[in-house]
């Protein structure tokens, strides 16, 4: 078997979702594959979907079923657990892909010894093949043959984990696996799995269509997600010690750690988050200056970041009320402009 794909699927059969994902997956042009759905004990359809799959692609298409809801990382752990093929491949079930993307990732890797390939993908509302906009995952100057600048970069942009796929060694022959009960588990392991591939191809195209609804982990936004970022972040340093490249990628950890689990998440909590508490944002704050007490000198964070969200940063490391109270009006008054802008 030359491919494994893994579907993680929680309950995505509204609007012909799940459906268009599968079939953007059993009309690929790469045979040599499997497809490992694993239902993660979803409460609408897409389980009956799943199995009438199976059934109508025999050896093409496995529908699993987990008896407890273990969040995306618990499914794709499942998955792996029964991956045959010689590549690790992974799609959300919402999304979906150009009939060619697998065959031609493999077809890159054959050509350049690649054991990791990956691509750009691009935003969409509608289930159609028309590209929409357009995000690329990686830069040409992050390929070829691995060396510690071109880790370090993979580490500060490593693109999304599922426009891209794995020589079954890199995942299957390390022993960290998702974790589970969280979201944005991805981004917990991420950097352990690439950093044990030794040359990167990418196709700068958009093979890979991210299909934006209100339902989508981007735009759900509750305490307890920011909490699965903060987590997320703290197992991402908690790989790097264990495999032993915290101190060498330190200054790049720093910086990703700063995103993931303090400035993203602190924004995300004071934009989507309708019941605010000062405590939650205070502790934030306090374990981010405790974990990188300099993280506000880190080059890529004085470089990236805008001077009002660095002003805002700033504000909440002295004074959380302040912060709070400040971005409370600042919100409001932009809204306000807003509306009267419109009439």
């Amino acid at each position: 078997m030359k491919l494994s794909v893994i579907v993680p699927v929680y309950n995505t059969a509204g609007e012909g979702k799940l459906e268009y994902c599968l079939n953007s997956l059993v009309n690929q042009t790469l045979k040599d594959m499997e497809i490992i759905a694993v239902d993660d004990c979803s409460t609408d359809d897409s389980w009956e979907i799943l199995m009438r799959f199976e059934r109508e692609h025999p050896g093409r298409v496995r529908a699993v079923h987990s008896e407890i809801n273990r969040k995306q990382g618990g499914a794709k752990n499942i998955g792996l657990s029964l991956a045959q093929g010689e590549w690790i491949g992974f799609i959300d079930s919402d999304d979906w892909i150009t009939p060619d993307m697998y065959e031609r990732m493999l077809a890159r890797a054959q050509e350049t010894g690649a054991d990791m390939v990956g691509c750009d993908y691009c935003l969409t509302d509608e289930h159609s093949m028309r590209v929409g906009q357009v995000v690329h995952n990686n830069r040409p100057e992050q390929t070829g043959r691995l060396n510690r600048e071109k880790y370090a970069s993979l580490i500060l942009d490593s693109g999304s984990l599922v426009v891209k796929i794995y020589r079954r060694g890199i995942i299957l022959g390390c022993e960290s696996r998702f974790p589970e009960g969280i979201f944005y588990e991805d981004n917990a392991l991420g950097n352990t799995w690439m950093l044990r591939a030794k040359h990167f191809e990418y196709i700068p195209e958009p093979m890979y269509y991210y299909y934006q609804h209100e339902a989508s982990t981007v735009h759900t936004i509750t305490k307890k997600r920011c909490e699965d970022r903060m987590q997320a972040g703290r197992i991402m340093l908690e790989e790097a010690r264990k495999y032993g490249y915290f101190a060498e990628y330190e200054r790049e950890l720093e910086y990703s750690f700063t995103v993931l689990f303090y400035v993203n998440t602190l924004f995300s909590y004071m934009f989507g988050v309708k019941k605010k508490e000062p405590a939650f944002v205070e502790a934030m704050g306090r374990e981010m200056r405790e974990t990188f007490p300099h993280f506000q000198e880190n080059p890529w964070y004085q470089e990236r970041f805008n001077e009002e969200e660095k002003k805002l940063v700033r504000m909440q490391q002295k004074s959380t009320a302040q912060f709070m109270c400040y971005f409370t009006l600042l919100w409001t008054w932009r809204n306000v402009r807003k509306r009267l802008a419109k009439k």
